[in-house]
């Protein structure tokens, strides 16, 4: 081969070479464009979420709000107020257009849902702790509830030692130790499996137990019968689902008058104002905003004191769809 050929070849090599880096370099610029854009439009689309979640939140505040004025003569708190009903899921131009019967299809593919539920509906571990033993009482009621969700054996007394351990009780005067030197303290059910329970454990007694920030008594306007006859010994699932239905039509105003047309004497007699109530002052909020190929869900416990609502804790929890 002549030499000019040679560097004739040369040349077309380098030729190549540098068109190859140009499109390397091109292709790596055009890729950290497109990636700055999705990470702004992620993080777009996340303010927007969480604003109208925030939205959602203040929304039920405003129902709970207005049921406390209408109750505040007589507190009665019942699943045929309008706090109770669950918002269905509905396309966010329904809410954002003045008439909602005639929605724009201009407005943006998210749909919002959610539910406002008494946490006074379940049995509240707060019952457990404080004292310098545990209540007999109210160990069998937590023994009940394990026992009818078929809980492996001996889950309530790790439940018992675990809080306990973790929620030590003052020594006789004496301050409320600040727990800083001993075992996390749990701020909700979920964080039970730091106890030793297992996710299948937690998901069955989710309906019935909560972890609230004081010892509240059980709405027995909302309470499920799981948790009515947990609460009292001698008291069935028939009685209390006949309390449960009772109910629907004719609240119950007064637990120790109206409660005597469905309980025995005997249980009775274990309903006091600390044990049972009619009406409720911690809520949680579930608010759900489906937008495009994700859902955001955001859970809030708020504490009505009176006229004032109080958000006590916030949750919020990123899902992909079919998880």
């Amino acid at each position: 081969m002549s030499p000019l050929a040679r560097q004739r070849g040369a040349a077309l090599l380098t030729a190549m070479i540098i068109v190859t880096l140009i499109a390397s370099l091109a292709a790596g610029m055009v890729w950290q464009q497109y990636r700055a854009v999705q990470i702004e439009a992620a993080d777009r689309a996340r303010a927007q979420s969480a604003w109208i979640l925030q939205g959602a939140l203040e929304w039920a505040k405003l129902i709970l709000l207005e049921d406390a004025r209408q109750n505040r003569s007589k507190p009665v708190d019942h699943l045929g107020e309008p706090w109770a009903v669950p918002l269905a899921e509905a396309r966010l131009s329904t809410f954002l257009a003045a008439d909602k019967t005639a929605a724009s299809d201009d407005g943006p593919e998210a749909f919002l849902s959610g539910s406002i539920e008494d946490a006074q509906s379940r049995y509240n571990l707060r019952a457990l702790l404080g004292g310098a033993q545990v209540p007999e009482l109210e160990q069998r009621v937590l023994e009940r509830l394990c026992s009818q969700v078929n809980a492996p054996p001996g889950t309530a007394a790790v439940i018992i030692a675990g809080l306990r351990e973790a929620f030590p009780a003052p020594a006789s005067g004496a301050s409320a130790p600040s727990g800083e030197n001993g075992p996390l303290q749990p701020a909700g059910l979920d964080q039970l499996s730091w106890l030793g329970l297992d996710a299948d454990t937690l998901q069955r007694l989710q309906p019935y137990l909560v972890l609230l920030p004081k010892p509240t008594p059980v709405n027995l306007n909302t309470a499920p019968r799981e948790v009515i006859a947990a609460l009292f010994d001698g008291v069935d699932l028939a009685t209390a689902e006949r309390l449960v239905q009772g109910r629907k039509t004719n609240p119950l105003q007064d637990v120790s008058r109206d409660a005597a047309a469905y309980l025995p004497a005997a249980a009775l007699t274990q309903a006091t104002d600390a044990r049972a109530s009619v009406a409720s002052s911690f809520f949680v909020v579930t608010g759900r905003l489906r937008l495009d190929e994700r859902q955001l869900e955001q859970r809030s416990l708020i504490e009505r004191q009176e006229l004032n609502m109080v958000v006590l804790a916030r949750e919020r929890i990123n899902q992909l769809p079919g998880r």
